[in-house]
């Protein structure tokens, strides 16, 4: 309670270094050679006055206008009254740049006046005629005092206003490295999650047919172990290949390309080997170029969606179509399997999947196909393609065929990760 009411300690030395001031040059007018003398002497009321107008300068940055009225009216009476001249209108002076610092203009140039006017008044009524020298002083003092505490209260706003944007850019600066920070996690998760789930997928269902067959059919439970030594050769190669990539700490390019287009059979013959007919169709090259982002991405649609149709759809033949246009790629990974109910979740692989796709503009849908089983629909457009063609900057819409949005819910399915088909268990890539 008393932190509000004691004095701020650099007011309570202007305070004081006033008060100085103020006593000394009274005495020293009051003795100087030739001074008129004053009608009544300091001692005691006008040693009164002049502490009633410096002593509430202690309290100026808690109650400026206040302690600006005090001492303005202090300061004011005390020359009519008839005491001895010195320096007690300093007080006013500093309460008055303390007001109009601190922002209170109206109450600054109210007070200035009302002094200017009472004093101005006073000499024409009591000494018989206004003295125009000391009032046009008295007019410049006001004028000089009001428009200096001006330009110190903007420079401080300035201050403040530059402080406060030092302090929003630090904080932006660090919310943007932040978010670089969860933009990368994502990635990580996106890419480790590519390059392990589809050969993890068709490991497991390789193991489980050779734990099976070993007994009966040891030919093709060798040949189950086979595959998934070389799928998990494939895999490492793979992770290993992410993983340095990941590790870089400057910009150069990989050592080896992300995989695209060319590399879809590859996906495909692996898929057979867990049981599935794969059909694909318009893989080939076409002449046409593609960027290596938008191959890359392509082929990781296809590899997501046919590992989810390995763990999930009881299907036995999915068909992967890719195909090339003027100004992008479509994607197309459809099965037999049977429908699953509505209201399916979304896991990492489809989540990766929406992603790369929104990040090059395209579209990407995954759902119950119209004629049974689950499709998996992509639109990726490629500036590079358009360009070739001489259509400018690929296209975010996809060809009336190949929108990826025909009729199907934008969520799990062969490329998703839905709930179970015909009992099997939940979707969790």
């Amino acid at each position: 309670m008393l932190s509000g009411i004691r004095p701020r300690r650099g007011d309570a030395i202007v305070a004081a270094a006033t008060a100085v001031l103020v006593v000394c040059s009274t005495m020293v007018a009051q003795s100087w050679p030739g001074a008129p003398p004053a009608e009544r002497p300091l001692l005691p009321w006008g040693l009164l006055l002049v502490t009633a107008a410096v002593a509430p300068l202690a309290w100026r940055s808690r109650y400026p206008v206040a302690v600006a009225v005090v001492c303005t009216l202090a300061s004011t009476v005390y020359y009519p009254l008839g005491f001895p001249d010195g320096g007690i209108g300093l007080a006013g002076v500093i309460a008055l740049f303390g007001v109009a610092a601190d922002g209170y203009r109206w109450q600054a140039w109210g007070l200035g006046l009302a002094q200017f006017l009472v004093l101005h008044v006073w000499e024409a009524v009591v000494l018989g005629a206004p003295r125009l020298g000391p009032a046009l002083v008295m007019l410049e003092l006001v004028l000089v005092v009001l428009v200096t505490a001006e330009v110190v209260r903007r420079r401080r706003e300035y201050r403040n206003l530059a402080r406060e944007r030092a302090v929003e850019a630090a904080r932006t600066r660090e919310e943007a490295v932040q978010r670089r920070a969860s933009e990368e996690r994502v990635q990580l998760a996106r890419e480790v999650h590519d390059a392990v789930a589809h050969s993890i997928s068709l490991i497991n269902v390789q193991a489980g047919t050779a734990l099976y067959l070993i007994d009966s059919e040891p030919e093709r439970a060798a040949e189950a172990l086979a595959t998934i030594k070389r799928t998990s050769r494939d895999t490492l190669q793979e992770l290993r290949a992410t993983l340095n990539v990941l590790r870089s700490v400057d910009e150069q390019a990989p050592r080896s390309p992300a995989p695209g287009l060319d590399r879809i059979e590859e996906l495909a013959e692996g898929t057979r080997g867990a049981g599935l007919e794969v059909r694909v169709v318009g893989s080939g090259d076409t002449g046409r170029p593609i960027s290596a982002n938008v191959g890359s991405a392509a082929y990781r649609i296809v590899q997501e969606a046919l590992t989810n149709v390995v763990r999930h759809a009881d299907a036995a033949s999915v068909t992967v179509e890719v195909a090339r246009w003027d100004d992008g790629v479509r994607v197309l990974v459809s099965d037999d399997g049977a429908a699953a109910p509505t209201g399916f979740s979304v896991g990492n692989g489809i989540t990766g999947m929406r992603e790369r796709v929104a990040a090059l503009g395209g579209h990407v849908a995954a759902g119950p196909h119209t004629d049974g089983g689950f499709a998996v629909r992509a639109w990726l457009p490629d500036p590079l393609a358009a360009d070739a063609a001489g259509g400018g900057r690929g296209s975010a819409e996809p060809p009336p065929e190949g929108r990826a949005d025909g009729g199907e819910t934008d969520g799990g399915g062969a490329g998703g990760d839905g709930p179970p088909r015909r009992g099997r268990r939940e979707r969790r890539g």
